[in-house]
């Protein structure tokens, strides 16, 4: 079987695909990841409503 886990955090906004062995272990497919660090440093901390609408913008690209 093979799972797709997504995963936006306060910053940062990740993907991965992992299979389950037959021995039932997971193994890693797939991963990608998008910071915000730099767009959020101009403001000196984590703005919410853009980071948001950045989660929004980030999510299908990094599934390709």
């Amino acid at each position: 079987m093979i799972f797709l886990g997504i995963e936006s955090s306060c910053d940062e906004t990740g993907v991965a695909l992992v299979q389950t062995q037959a021995t039932g272990a997971p193994r890693l497919m797939s991963h990608a990841l998008f910071s915000q660090i730099d767009m959020h440093q101009a403001y000196g901390g984590v703005v919410p409503e853009l980071a948001s609408r950045d989660h929004i913008k980030r999510v299908v690209p990094l599934t390709r």
